[in-house]
């Protein structure tokens, strides 16, 4: 290897690679998306070719890259193997993507129990709104809100998604809601990756009266806390508000509820082999899991 090899910007190159952008890279990494942009420059100095096509929001990865990252990704493997056959870290560490609401409420609040039955575990958790790639990734398991088909990857269901109408016992009393018909009157909070409301207002035989107006947020974390804060009603799931509904925060409004058919599904890819920790948290989350449906 030469002297001047930049080993870290090659890494980080790496990591945007398996991640799909710089932001998602420098979680993996416990570092700024501007360190790692600025380990991406150095690595391409050093080559001599663009690495990326660079817009707002986005790196596309050149032709160039792809054929570089196909050559020194099995290298990386390699070495990260090595280190932790040595350093007899690899059946410990295991790497966990999920959803900010998920994991800010239904995993959080079962995060005593899970260092009391895995002690030795250790856990990184990765908490990000759009799918992570567990065949390529960083990540060894992941939670996702879809309908489980895949071809790629092998889906555990956790929890079925039927949403309900939630809000503040305090604007329930103050519009007030009484029968369903009562929604027209109401602020509706719409979460834009779970457009649920149209089809809740239909079954639930609510005819639109024209008005648009409610508030829009691309977080269900947001539009749950908008709710608390007496904003309005929020359609999501009872999984995301154990806390909020046993401390009276939140309560049910209307008993029709909407099967959505999505679900909560624990995944991994089919061609990796779990750690035993990947393997203990999986068992673990699954358990975890039937306790609800029980």
């Amino acid at each position: 290897m030469r002297a001047d090899t930049p080993l870290k910007a090659i890494a980080c190159f790496d990591a945007v690679m398996r991640t799909g952008s710089a932001t998602l890279a420098a979680e993996v990494l416990f570092v700024t998306p501007g360190a790692v942009g600025q380990q991406l420059r150095k690595l391409e100095q050093w080559l001599g070719i663009p690495l990326f096509v660079r817009s707002v929001r986005k790196l596309q990865p050149t032709d160039e890259a792809l054929r570089y990252w196909q050559q020194v990704r099995p290298a990386l493997e390699q070495i990260d193997e090595a280190s932790a056959s040595v350093q007899g870290r690899g059946a410990r560490q295991v790497s966990l993507s999920m959803p900010p609401a998920f994991a800010n409420t239904w995993f959080a609040r079962r995060m005593a129990d899970l260092t009391h039955a895995l002690p030795d575990l250790q856990l990184r958790i990765n908490a990000a709104e759009e799918a992570v790639d567990v065949v390529n990734g960083p990540y060894d398991l992941a939670v996702r809100h879809f309908d489980g088909k895949t071809d790629t990857l092998h889906a555990s269901l956790l929890l079925r998604d039927e949403v309900s109408v939630f809000c503040s016992p305090q604007y329930r009393d103050g519009l007030p809601l009484r029968a369903v018909e009562d929604v027209q009157r109401a602020t509706l909070l719409h979460i834009t990756s779970h457009a649920n409301w149209s089809r809740w207002l239909a079954d639930a035989g609510v005819e639109s009266n024209g008005k648009k107006s409610g508030l829009r947020f691309d977080q269900s974390e947001l539009a749950i806390d908008a709710a608390r804060r007496g904003q309005g009603l929020v359609l999501t799931s009872p999984w995301l508000l154990e806390d909020d509904l046993q401390q009276g925060r939140l309560v049910q409004v209307f008993a029709q509820p909407l099967r959505t058919g999505k679900g909560y599904y624990l995944v991994h890819a089919w061609e990796k082999t779990l750690s035993p920790g990947a393997q203990q948290l999986h068992e673990w989350i699954v358990s975890m899991s039937e306790q609800c449906v029980t």
